[in-house]
């Protein structure tokens, strides 16, 4: 057998093979005494790892490890033909089943996770802040942060602030929120009585709704935002038909015998007349 061969570790140059080592591979599989021989498979191949050190990979068959391999290293001295075991380890093969690669619990975090009790820190180096000694580039901002003498340590920086605007202009406060689109063309939020600009650079594009019957009371909206609860919307009046009045013609009235049944009170009065139009 012929090992493949790999660049020699801390150099750039490709190792030569070592056919005695690449030829060991029953030396190799004594380097996994310690694991059940159930659970090692066939021989599927070595590399050469640097000048006289390579690597045999054989088959691995404990459950739950589909894909992975058992390696291990051995080496010899110059000149000599004894072959030793240097490391044994169980690697994750090209189609090995393996589990998602680790996120940090700050980069987990989505919107809404944090509870009652929780702290979430911000790192210091949060490209959304910048230090709060450093002049803004938000008039508004500066102008509030001299006049109250807030000392904040950091405030929001530019892409702080276009990040920002484009999650609110993209979400459920947008335009294209379901609500907004159902809504009258005429009624968006920047027209209407109950809303609320914010300050500073997002001024022209944000505020807060104010009108309690509202779906998005005390949130923030895109002034191109809309709803049914719109201060100047309409319900469409029904205009009410005014019916005639009716009129009878009592320019000529005939008289018209009225029969009294035979016995009754009235059987011996004289017929009335009675009008008819």
């Amino acid at each position: 057998m012929t090992a493949s061969t790999a660049p020699a570790r801390g150099s750039g140059r490709a190792a030569k093979p070592d056919q005695v080592l690449a030829d060991a591979v029953e030396v190799a599989r004594q380097g996994l005494d310690v694991v059940d021989p159930d659970h090692i498979g066939a021989h599927l191949g070595a590399v050469t790892e640097g000048d006289r050190l390579v690597t045999h990979f054989f088959e691995c068959g404990l459950p739950g490890y589909r894909g992975w391999r058992w390696a291990v290293t051995v080496t010899r001295i110059p000149r000599s033909k004894q072959v030793t075991i240097c490391e044994s380890t169980l690697l994750p093969g090209p189609d090995a089943l393996r589990a998602p690669e680790w996120v940090p619990w700050q980069e987990r975090l989505q919107p809404g996770d944090l509870g009652v009790g929780d702290l979430l820190p911000t790192p210091p180096d949060d490209p959304r802040l910048a230090p709060g000694y450093v002049q803004s580039d938000d008039p508004a901002i500066e102008e509030v942060n001299w006049e109250l003498g807030l000392g904040r340590a950091r405030v929001m920086s530019r892409d702080g602030r276009l990040d920002v605007a484009q999650r609110w202009y993209d979400g459920e406060r947008g335009p294209n929120a379901p609500i907004s689109v159902a809504a009258p063309s005429s009624a968006r939020c920047g027209s209407c009585g109950f809303y609320l600009q914010l300050a500073g650079s997002l001024r022209q594009a944000f505020g807060v709704c104010g009108n309690e019957y509202a779906p998005d009371d005390a949130q923030v909206v895109s002034v191109d935002h809309g709803c049914g609860a719109h201060s100047e919307v309409l319900v469409e009046q029904v205009q009410t038909v005014e019916e005639l009045p009716t009129v009878f013609d009592d320019s000529e009235v005939e008289a018209v015998a009225v029969s009294h049944t035979h016995g009754s009170v009235d059987a011996d009065e004289p017929a009335e007349p009675y009008g008819h139009g």
